[in-house]
């Protein structure tokens, strides 16, 4: 029987494809999306008639855009996270094929050393889904993950006697500062709201998120208001070269309020002086691996 700790290091130390160095969440997300599972009805069986579905929303909201099928990407997961120790299949299916998958509704689940380990310790469930959701996505989206995937965001995030992921040392300095260089102000919107002396509704957003190695710098940061901060780390929104504002075309709105977000398309950032702007570097990177398909026409 496997130890809560190779257990614990198993489903976090998962090999990740790589690609010119883009972010890979797919095993992640399956890895969450099957403790969802046995977190509702006490097992991480998946059928591929299900679990195809499920798991492509899952990549298609939440990893970088592909050119890749909805069913190929979640293929790739599916079959691939055996080489990890901590997945089997019930017939033995070619790597990465949709084909025998769909014949067979092959089906996945954790192998039985880990489920038992998971289904006996409610609280590894808790500390493995925190420590994948915060080692490959940002604290604005982490809780959509978790609950796109069947899990409750706040019984995760917030239960006591999970051990944080490790990270590299924060600049506790780098939030006022940034909020400070563009004048405490969304550097899309131009909301500034504050209560007293308080800023309120505005935050130090990461250009480059901290996850994937986004430095505390003045050029890897804005301030933005929490909507935009949310549309900029969900790919909705982004920047090109010039410091222009990009809408997805692949985000839509009905409303008044949802439209006005299409305003912002085209929008020049104006920092104030001395102010450095992004680096190029890092819209780039967000442009490549957050950023949803093409922006909307000029």
């Amino acid at each position: 029987m496997s130890t809560r700790q190779e257990v614990l290091d198993r489903l976090t130390s998962l090999r990740l494809h790589q690609q010119r160095g883009r972010r890979a969440p797919h095993k992640p997300l399956l890895v969450l999306l099957a403790l969802g599972q046995l977190t509702e009805v006490g097992s991480s069986e998946l059928p591929w008639s299900q679990a195809q579905e499920r798991l492509s929303d899952l990549i298609t909201e939440f990893g970088p855009t592909s050119k890749t099928g909805r069913a190929q990407s979640a293929a790739y997961p599916f079959t691939r996270l055996r080489s990890d120790r901590v997945w089997t299949l019930n017939r033995d299916v070619p790597m990465d094929l949709v084909g025998p998958l769909a014949a067979h509704d092959v089906v996945g689940r954790f192998d039985a050393a880990t489920e038992t380990a998971l289904r006996h310790e409610p609280e590894l469930v808790r500390q493995v889904a925190r420590v994948l959701v915060e080692q490959h996505f940002p604290p604005t989206i982490a809780p959509d993950v978790l609950t796109a995937a069947g899990l409750d965001p706040d019984d995760i995030l917030q239960a006591p006697g999970v051990v944080p992921v490790p990270r590299r040392r924060r600049d506790a300095s780098w939030r006022v500062a940034v909020l400070q260089a563009w004048d405490r102000q969304c550097a899309f919107c131009g909301y500034d709201g504050q209560l007293g002396n308080a800023s309120v509704g505005v935050e130090a957003a990461h250009v480059r998120w901290w996850a994937f190695d986004g430095p505390d710098s003045a050029d890897n940061g804005l301030a933005l208001c929490v909507l935009h901060h949310k549309l900029f780390d969900f790919g909705a929104l982004g920047l090109d070269g010039d410091l222009r504002i990009e809408v997805s075309a692949a985000f839509t709105a009905r409303t008044p309020a949802g439209r006005s977000t299409y305003d912002l398309h085209g929008r020049m950032l104006r920092p104030r002086p001395g102010t450095q702007a992004p680096a190029v570097e890092h819209i780039s990177w967000h442009r490549r691996e957050v950023f949803k398909g093409e922006s909307l026409a000029a």
